[in-house]
């Protein structure tokens, strides 16, 4: 038995005809069934019932696959290790993150990680986390940053929470409501809602019952929309409101450009994000360097709810003002 005829083995139980498998694998139809011939003498059990000119796996395969998966795992694995150990701070990184980290993280990121490793290649996916633990799943990436709940109870999983995120409502800084407090969902009727379209449903039934949205609850937003930057840009340029992460507009609240609302009830929504990675991957040095990148961009963001509080007040102040120097100029 060898890792080659495992590798077989696992092409048609995932793709369940030697014909498909035999495509991926790069072998001939009866060169394959030699293979999966010579597995079964190797194991002294029959893995498929060949019947009808098709082929159905037994309770053999079933118990066997998730080992033969692992076995294949663990030998990549080894090889990929004494690559990187020859390659240096050389080599591949691939990882991913949700449009709302990535429109302030990404970027940054990177230009560090060249900068430190000129000769890494880099690869990044934004996408939504199931996308992406779907993408790590298959080795299509090291690691990601995203919703940390996807890998509850996975022992193929490794987790390091970074962040609890905090939601609210924004909208542009000297929006009528900026300044007002205690604002209930009705006052924000007059204005077109921005779903940032990234939300998962469990946030989208948090919010309908905080606010007694009916569903379907895309019918209660004039916009839906996955990319942030769109998102940011209606904010700036329009009376627009978006409820939102802390994280999606970071970069907003610390320039002053959006101002959160005082809309009651609070989005007191449950969202811990991390880095999502497999356990026993080798990776290249530059993980390293590019985890602790993460954590300081959530150390960074931790902030955030202060900024918050002072943005408030001092939307608060800049109309009290207003009103004492109108109040004067009257007199």
């Amino acid at each position: 038995m060898n890792t080659r005829q495992l590798q077989h083995f696992l092409a048609v139980m995932d793709l369940g005809t030697l014909t498909a498998a035999a495509e991926i694998v790069h072998l001939s139809v009866p060169a394959l069934s030699r293979s999966l011939r010579a597995l079964e003498d190797a194991l002294r059990v029959p893995l498929f019932d060949r019947q009808d000119r098709r082929l159905r796996p037994t309770p053999y395969a079933a118990a066997y696959v998730d080992r033969a998966r692992r076995i294949v795992f663990d030998e990549r694995e080894g090889a990929r290790a004494l690559g990187l150990m020859r390659a240096g701070e050389s080599g591949s990184l691939a990882f991913g993150m949700g449009s709302s980290i990535a429109h302030s993280l990404l970027a940054p990121m990177m230009l560090e990680l060249i900068a430190a490793a000129p000769r890494l290649h880099l690869k990044a996916m934004v996408q939504s986390t199931d996308v992406l633990h779907a993408a790590l799943m298959k080795e299509q990436l090291d690691f990601f940053v995203g919703d940390v709940r996807i890998a509850a109870g996975n022992p193929d999983l490794a987790v390091e929470p970074v962040h609890a995120c905090t939601f609210g409502w924004f909208a542009r800084a000297g929006h009528p409501l900026a300044a007002r407090r205690r604002i209930g969902f009705a006052d924000l009727s007059p204005y077109p809602l921005v779903a940032a379209g990234y939300a998962d449903e469990s946030i989208e039934r948090s919010l309908a019952r905080l606010y007694g949205l009916s569903r379907p609850f895309a019918e209660h937003f004039a916009i839906d929309t996955s990319d942030l930057a769109t998102v940011q840009a209606l904010l700036t340029s329009s009376d627009a409101i978006a409820p939102a992460t802390d994280i999606a507009v970071a970069t907003a609240l610390r320039a002053g450009t959006v101002a959160p609302l005082d809309v009651v009830p609070r989005l007191d929504l449950e969202l811990t994000l991390g880095i999502v990675r497999r356990t026993g991957r080798t990776l290249v040095p530059a993980a390293e360097h590019a985890f602790a990148l993460v954590r300081r961009f959530f150390s960074d963001a931790a902030q955030l709810p202060q900024a918050r509080r002072r943005a408030r007040t001092s939307v608060r102040r800049k109309a009290a003002a207003t009103v004492r120097h109108s109040t004067r100029r009257a007199h």
